[in-house]
């Protein structure tokens, strides 16, 4: 014995006042709702919207620094060039450093 299915009433395009039709509503609308079915995807449809945040490959590594080499009285770690800005002189490359590189990104 086939069970029956709530029907759904169909109305014409050209004027929505008139009815056209009924027609058995589909089935997977009459199943009940899973809660892990809607939170795995209410989860999943919200890791659309996230921002990255991991650090690019060659941070910290975008400067011709060179070290300036024993004699000087600072560590002998690779230095940003140049003079006259607040980067000149900075130690650059290193994990250690400000602005340098990640150890292991």
């Amino acid at each position: 014995m086939a069970t029956s299915r709530p029907v759904v009433s169909v109305y014409n395009f050209e004027d929505p006042s008139q009815k056209a039709g009924t027609l058995p509503m589909p089935e997977v609308l009459t199943s009940p709702l899973r809660p892990d079915l809607v939170r795995e995807v209410h989860k999943n449809m919200s890791k659309n919207t996230r921002q990255a945040y991991a650090v690019k490959q060659k941070a910290g590594y975008d400067t011709a620094a060179e070290s300036w080499g024993t004699g000087r009285a600072v560590a002998r770690i690779p230095r940003a060039p140049g003079g006259g800005t607040h980067r000149a002189g900075q130690a650059t490359f290193g994990n250690q450093a400000r602005r340098g590189g990640m150890y292991n990104p």
